[in-house]
């Protein structure tokens, strides 16, 4: 019995291996042109200076890429810390860091080095900044839009949105769907999300994903749904609202997310994943924190869009070694923190929304920047030298009574626990505040693992 188990542990520790590690050597690259723009350029100065004040964040977590000229010493280092080229985008000389996260670079016509923004909207940045007559290059609502909000030094300054798209400028040749896009995004909007059967509910939003991909792509539908799915989480969670204030004084919006995290049933696992696959999500590594945990989880990666999804669901050690994000999930008796979450809730991507919004801080100045405002935070689960991470206290949702009834007819709550949910409600959603550095792209087992159980509704 032993030895089985044993080989277990091995298939489980290979399936689960960190394939993320620091990349020193392109985070002082980055860092090195970073810190040269900020010197030439007064307006990159005052706006990191405002971002750490104002919104608890780094500049160079608001990078999109830089765009050197094709001259600039600079690139002759690229292949030396790690960069290869990138083909993603036809006729342009680009580069791209596959081992962790890291700004794309690409080389520009000129002798000017641009430093390039990455914003939800051009428009908004723009009026916060107060720069009134700027052109926006592409349309409303275009795949891309960008602006140059500042010249000086041979520092160009852009501000660039992103929707669906890796192109380095807008296609200012083709046409902008527009009743389409406003269309869709009203329909994830006003997503119905409460059905008496949630497999009803994951065949609507199936549904809805298709209509929106036959009329604008998968990756453009893909953009629309989770700029949907954040703004329904946002309604629920106090610090989402808060933080996104701050962001907006300086018209930022969420462009600084790193992930954003479902919860899921055992039985309706497979169902979220073949939903985000259909929108175009690969899977990466799996997560597992151990056998006293009780969970694991798929992270999932979109090529374009670049969101990234933490998919959380009970699960076993043997199941950890199988298929586990295609193949059925058998229903079990007992609830762990995930599954108990779902069933007081809802599933994340149909009633309850995003567990939680994971974006890029400076981790100490936020969580004193947002205790000051009356929010707190939890103890971090993560302190390394490269990954910080930490919650915010959860929102406590009212749950509904007949969630409580069908749990305590299962016996899988006690009676206690029963009244507890029903005169006090449960663990709701969080914001997690994090900081990366040296590009790490990894999660940390161990500690997610000690979050987790600390936001078990059942410890509250």
């Amino acid at each position: 019995m032993a030895a089985t188990s044993q080989s277990t542990d091995d298939r489980i520790s290979t399936l689960t291996a960190h394939t993320w590690s620091p990349q020193p050597a392109p985070a002082k690259w980055v860092q090195a042109v970073l810190e040269d723009a900020v010197r030439r350029s007064s307006f990159l100065a005052t706006l990191r200076r405002r971002m750490f004040e104002q919104t608890g964040t780094r500049l160079l977590d608001w990078i999109d890429h830089f765009a050197l000229p094709s001259g600039d010493e600079a690139l002759d280092e690229l292949t030396h810390v790690g960069y290869q080229p990138d083909s993603s985008v036809p006729k342009v000389r680009a580069w791209i860091n596959p081992l962790g996260l890291f700004p794309r670079v690409r080389t520009t016509v000129g002798k000017s080095r641009q430093v390039v923004l990455k914003v939800e909207a051009v428009a908004d940045f723009l009026a916060a900044q107060k720069l009134a007559g700027v052109a926006i290059q592409g349309s409303e609502l275009a795949s891309v839009r960008r602006a140059r909000v500042a010249t000086e030094n041979s520092i160009e300054v852009w501000a660039m949105e992103r929707h669906g798209s890796l192109s380095f400028e807008p296609d200012l040749n083709k046409a902008v769907p527009l009743a389409a896009i406003t269309k869709h995004s009203a329909v994830f909007q006003q997503r119905q999300r409460d059905f008496d059967d949630d497999a009803e509910g994951f065949a609507h939003a199936s549904q809805l994903a298709d209509a929106a991909i036959g009329d604008l792509g998968r990756d453009r539908t893909c953009e629309l749904f989770f700029a949907a799915e954040r703004d329904y989480w946002q309604r629920r969670n106090n610090a989402g609202r808060a933080q996104r204030a701050r962001q907006e004084t300086l018209g930022l919006g969420w462009a600084n997310h790193d992930h954003h995290t479902y919860r899921s049933s055992r039985a309706q696992f497979a169902r979220l994943i073949a939903f985000l696959e259909k929108l175009g999500f690969q899977l990466r590594e799996r997560f597992y924190a151990g056998r006293e945990a009780g969970w694991g989880a798929q992270v999932l990666e979109h090529p374009v869009t670049g969101v990234t999804i933490f998919a959380d669901v009970d699960l076993s050690p043997e199941e950890v070694s199988q298929d586990f994000s295609h193949e059925p999930l058998p229903r079990r008796d007992q609830l762990g923190t995930v599954g108990l979450w779902c069933e007081l809730h809802g599933e994340a991507v149909l009633q309850a929304g995003l567990h939680h919004l994971e974006c890029q801080f400076d981790f100490a100045t936020t969580r004193d920047q947002l205790a000051a405002a009356g929010i707190e935070t939890m103890p971090p689960f993560t302190d390394f030298p490269f990954l910080q991470q930490a919650f915010t206290r959860g929102d406590i949702w009212p749950v509904n009574p007949k969630r409580i009834e069908r749990l305590l007819a299962a016996k899988q709550i006690t009676s206690e626990q029963a009244q507890q949910f029903l005169t006090n409600g449960a663990i709701g959603s969080h914001l997690e505040i994090l900081q990366r550095d040296d590009g790490y792209k990894g999660f940390n087992q161990h500690g997610i693992s000690e979050i987790i159980a600390a936001t078990d509704p059942r410890r509250a």
